[in-house]
């Protein structure tokens, strides 16, 4: 950590802050969706010809689509329950290939790291994934240690990702009788589905162009800020100061 980032985050205040997790702190070399290919094939017995997608999608959101795409009658599919515990076999198989497919990103590191050491600061996770594989993604790459995992919004909670910000919410006023609005609140995240859950959850959302959707994209679909990646722990640390503020700038 440089000097001005330590100085700069010396003058943060309380805030919650929501990693995203595949494209965002991690690249998963292609394990989650073999791990969704091979839910649907524990859940029906053959497996799918055509794949998920799965970008910024909840758990349940990608497996309903992914039978849907094969053809399969999704009427009596209504709640991520029926899927989770093919979801947690998949993964459980899988997961050991996440260090050797995968990879953390540039500056992730860095980034919760110096979070880690700001008392005014909790760094959970909002993410799609049910929290047992989302907890297993963060373990293969040790990350879980910066991050308290006991107050993160999980696909487990809704089908629908924008009603996780407020899961997570209330799990953080639980347990530290703390409360965050959309000043307080900072999504981190790289896809559209990220920018409208910040919208629509009632958060400020930064935005990072480490996946599909470019920074001019993610400043289109209305993003607070965008970064073109993680690796300048200043440009970041930076970037939550702006955040904070009363009025943050629309771009970078």
């Amino acid at each position: 950590m440089t000097d001005a980032s330590v100085d700069t985050v010396a003058h943060l205040p309380e805030t919650l802050i929501l990693w995203d997790i595949d494209h965002t702190l991690i690249e998963n070399g292609g394990v989650s969706k073999d791990t969704y290919s091979l839910a649907f094939e524990l859940l029906t017995g053959c497996a799918p010809s055509v794949r998920p997608a799965t970008d910024g999608r909840t758990d349940f959101q990608i497996m309903h689509e992914l039978l849907s795409a094969n053809f399969i009658d999704t009427d009596n599919y209504v709640e991520i329950a029926q899927f989770e515990s093919v979801l947690i076999e998949a993964m459980e198989r899988y997961a050991p290939q996440l260090p050797q497919r995968g990879h953390v990103l540039p500056g992730v590191i860095n980034a919760l790291t110096c979070l880690s050491a700001m008392p005014t600061v909790i760094q959970s996770v909002l993410t799609g994934n049910i929290a047992s594989n989302a907890c297993a993604k963060l373990h293969a790459f040790n990350l879980n240690s910066w991050l308290d995992l006991d107050v993160g919004g999980f696909g487990t909670d809704d089908e629908i990702r924008s009603n996780l910000v407020d899961a997570a919410r209330r799990r953080v006023a639980k347990k530290y009788g703390k409360t965050f609005d959309r000043s307080s609140t900072i999504l981190i995240g790289d896809t559209l589905f990220d920018i409208k859950a910040a919208h629509d959850g009632d958060a400020r959302i930064l935005a990072v162009a480490s996946g599909v959707y470019s920074a001019p994209q993610l400043l289109e679909a209305g993003a607070d800020l965008v970064l073109p990646s993680l690796a300048s722990l200043d440009h970041f640390i930076t970037a939550l100061v702006r955040l904070r503020s009363d009025e943050p700038p629309l771009s970078s």
